[in-house]
């Protein structure tokens, strides 16, 4: 039997993928499930050509935040994976969202007073608007500081919308190009914990995964389901999650604010899993399936088959659907200032049987105005394959679409200082944003001036300033850039923060014109004697007086010194000055006489002031002397005739070593 040969067959080469090209793909990293949806944009829609999505096999996130990194990048790398051979592409980068499971928010206000009437530009506009973010993060640190530090983390500026503008105490819609002096804005940062968006850019690296746009949850979702301009109602967009029901409200044109609700389907499950006794799965497949059939069969974990009735499992769901209507409508109100308009309910959560009728009964609104999200996708997005309908889209269509349709390059990523910038991107995008939300705040941008001092000499205001803070250099593509510029995908940004200036440090010598030896002068501050190294503070009172030629650079003798003890002393010996000159039209010359200050009146002659003009003043009873006299002028021997300057020191005392 002749033998038989097979030709060696050929090994087939894999398929090579083509590049990502112009497509986006956008990852919702729901707490259930992670969808992936890729896509481009034609025209002013985006086209939608694959949708993947796979459930967490365990419980690696809670409400929305990432418990796990392995377990999810495990099921993120799959979706990935499944859309790459659907499509032939090599995905390498991606679009993604936070969710707000710890989303904080705080409002501020800030106001410019110009030294004159002038046109607003952009930049004076960027100006008002760091400082009221950086009025709301210091509001936002010391209301949370005790609990930031008992938890150990720190928080992530993720974005603000501006509230009203204000103009010469007008509200308007825009500063842009009017003119005026009084500029004020109100506005809403939110602020996520550091960990959320850490764990979030860690996940995606180990699917090998480059972030080029981040934005937040409830942003997304509106994007996708209240085009804008349907922005000018005041409408509430409600993407109830398994883990989260994220808050987006609108209203004249823009979006206003966003938080989130720390209830939504896990709850509906956890009730479930409570009155039937069946593991998270079996409960969520009756949540599922419960209100469109008659009854509803499942295995309990006894392993006991069960069959239940709709309106059985309606009356187990009444108490957690009315505790979830609550509180989303509190939230909503809490954001709002009251009921919105009307109200879009998204996610899978908003399918549960009665959760729209008791939302709409607690806003004390028509039913009707409550609706479920998807009719308005069709606005920005369409797809040749799938149905997008679904409410359960609102978040990875918003992700696509907020990234999609304002893709300017093949990247959104942004360098900050040579290295990726952390951007939640929604709208246009400045320099500002950039730097804000990246740990960058109004002191690091504008500097500030060293706090003055200001102190009293002789009854003269004089203020020491503090140094002048060195500009920030801000740079974008190599060239100086002001912080109101637009950034747009691929740009550099170049930043060195400003350095503020060193506060004034002024010593009590410093108070002296030039030219004066502070050692031939006694200084007193706020009535007691200080060194001429001793630092002043605000407010302080100061006081000199020239010490005799003789004791200059050193101690004066006891009995020569001026020592009030303290300030009651200094202000009693003001007062006994104010005394001894109260007929005094004004004052010529101040001298201390015998210990004490003494203020002379100018006399009418304009001659100048003798020795024994002071003897009045010395207290002496020259009718009834016994002893001699001794005169001195700054610690030397004088006469009656001996011309008198200001400053002097000046004894006119009974010599107690002689007597008649």
């Amino acid at each position: 039997m002749a033998a038989t040969s097979k030709k060696p067959q050929k090994k087939r080469k894999p398929l090579s993928k083509k590049p990502q090209g112009d497509l986006v793909f956008a990852l919702d990293i729901g707490t259930r499930s992670i969808i992936g949806i890729v896509g481009r944009v034609e025209g002013d829609l985006f086209k939608v050509l694959a949708i993947e999505s796979e459930e967490h096999a365990r419980r690696s996130m809670k409400d929305g935040q990432i418990e796990d990194i392995d377990q999810v990048a495990q099921v993120a790398r799959r979706v990935k994976q499944r859309l790459e051979s659907r499509l032939g592409v090599m995905l390498k980068k991606v679009c993604i969202a936070a969710a707000g499971r710890a989303l904080k928010t705080q409002k501020a206000d800030y106001e410019i007073q110009l030294e004159q009437v002038r046109q607003i530009d952009g930049e004076l506009i960027g100006r008002l608007e760091i400082g009221a973010v950086t009025a709301a993060e210091e509001a936002f640190h010391k209301e949370n500081n005790a609990e930031d530090e008992e938890q150990g983390r720190g928080f992530f500026l993720v974005g603000y919308s501006v509230l009203s503008y204000y103009l010469d105490n007008l509200n308007i819609s825009s500063l842009k190009d009017h003119k005026g002096r009084n500029l004020k804005v109100e506005v809403i940062a939110t602020f996520l914990p550091r960990e959320v968006v850490d764990s979030l850019y860690m996940t995606m690296q180990k699917c090998s995964l480059e972030v080029v746009s981040l934005t937040l949850e409830p942003i997304a979702a509106i994007n996708a389901a209240i085009p804008q301009d349907l922005r000018l109602l005041n409408l509430a967009l409600i993407d109830i999650g398994a883990g989260t029901s994220d808050i987006a409200v609108c209203r004249d044109g823009g979006v206003t604010g966003y938080t989130m609700a720390t209830v939504a389907g896990d709850e509906i499950t956890e009730a479930l899993m409570k009155q039937y006794l069946v593991d998270f799965n079996t409960a969520e497949q009756i949540k599922m399936n419960y209100a469109d059939h008659e009854t509803v069969t499942f295995t309990n974990i006894l392993g006991t088959e069960e069959t239940v009735k709709r309106e059985s499992i309606v009356q187990v769901l009444k108490v957690p659907v009315d505790n979830l209507s609550s509180e989303i409508v509190r939230c909503v109100e809490e954001l709002n200032n009251g009921a919105p308009s009307a109200v879009f309910l998204a996610g899978g959560g908003s399918k549960l049987a009665g959760l729209k009728e008791a939302v709409a009964e607690k806003f004390n609104m028509d039913k009707k105005r409550v609706a479920i999200a998807g009719g308005n996708f069709k606005l920005s997005a369409f797809s040749d394959k799938y149905d997008l309908n679904s409410p359960e889209y609102a978040t990875p269509l918003g992700i696509a679409v907020s990234s999609g349709l304002r893709l300017l390059h093949d990247s959104l990523q942004i360098l900050l200082n040579g290295k990726p910038a952390k951007i939640f991107k929604s709208g246009t995008l400045k320099v500002i944003d950039v730097l804000m939300m990246n740990g960058y705040v109004y002191g690091h941008i504008l500097g500030h001036s060293g706090k003055n001092v200001t102190v009293t000499v002789e009854g003269q205001k004089k203020v020491f300033y503090g140094e002048r803070a060195v500009p920030a250099i801000l740079k974008l593509n190599g060239t100086d850039a002001s912080i109101s510029d637009v950034v747009q995908a691929g740009d550099r940004v170049d930043f060195t923060p400003a350095v503020s200036g060193q506060d004034a440090q002024p010593a009590a010598a410093d108070v002296m014109a030039e030219g004066f030896i502070p050692e031939d002068w006694d200084i007193y501050v706020n009535g007691e004697k200080v060194s001429p190294e001793t630092l002043l503070k605000n407010g302080d009172e100061i006081s000199l007086i020239k010490r005799p030629e003789d004791y200059r650079g050193s101690e004066l003798p006891q009995s020569m010194e001026q020592t009030p003890k303290n300030m009651q002393d200094f202000q009693e010996m003001k007062s006994e000055e104010s005394e001894a000159v109260s007929d005094a039209p004004s004052f010529g010359i101040h001298v201390t006489l015998n210990d004490k200050p003494l203020s002379l009146p100018a006399k009418d002659s304009g001659e100048p002031v003798y020795l024994m003009d002071l003897l009045e003043y010395s207290e002496l009873d020259f009718d009834n002397l016994n002893t001699s006299v001794s005169l001195r002028v700054n610690g030397e021997e004088s006469n009656f005739l001996q011309e008198i300057k200001n400053r002097d020191i000046i004894e006119i005392k009974c010599d107690e070593n002689t007597g008649l």
